[in-house]
């Protein structure tokens, strides 16, 4: 059966250093970074004469849910043609927003392919730090706001999504340190290659 993972956690915790790991560690893999559409939603603010700030009201209502709904598409385009389609994006609402995870599964089984999500798990502290080091723009309004900013994003792990009788449907990896990486590393490896047929397997 293929896949479809979704490396997912708030900004800042590591999810493209990880995923990017897994992408090199895994085969027949396609990975999908959603930042890459950051320079065609720039431009929406510029043609709209809109301050750019990712977490204003206008990128809420008119680019957020578009990016998403286009690696989406490219992902589930992808699958045609491949085993495991990786996407490195936050998913902060979608994660947590279990109609939306029935119609995506709805959708991959179509496919013959079952969805996986990877939670990094970091530490607020953490994560501040490497918003830090990453000096990007696109945290520029976060670090100036950043009770505000902490107070809207949720850090616990969606155990809504586990199913006890499914291995690989939330895994969860440890990123606050360097030894929690390495150890999550090969753990989360192990597990997507054990169950690499399994599902299908106990579909046949």
């Amino acid at each position: 059966m293929k896949k479809l993972i979704l490396v997912t956690s708030p900004p800042a915790s590591g999810k493209t250093y990880i995923a990017k790991k897994l992408a090199e560690a895994l085969h027949q893999v396609v990975y999908l970074d959603k930042d890459v559409l950051i320079k065609l939603s720039k431009q929406i603010f510029v043609v709209a004469g809109e301050e750019y700030n990712r977490s204003s009201d206008f990128f809420n209502e008119n680019i957020r849910d578009y990016e998403y709904e286009t690696i989406v598409e490219l992902a589930m385009e992808a699958l045609n043609y491949d085993d495991i389609v990786l996407i490195n994006a936050p998913f902060t609402k979608e994660i947590r927003d279990l109609n939306y995870i029935k119609k995506l599964k709805a959708t991959l089984k179509d496919k013959n392919a079952s969805l996986v999500v990877i939670w990094v798990k970091t530490s607020i502290d953490v994560t501040q730090q490497r918003m830090i080091e990453r000096n990007s723009d696109r945290d520029t309004w976060k670090l100036a706001h950043w009770n505000e900013y902490i107070a809207e994003i949720n850090f616990d792990i969606p155990i809504a999504l586990d199913d006890p009788f499914i291995k690989d449907d939330l895994l969860i990896f440890k990123n606050s340190s360097d030894a929690e990486f390495t150890e999550s590393l090969t753990k989360t490896i192990c597990i997507l290659e054990e169950t690499a047929g399994k599902r299908e397997e106990i579909n046949d």
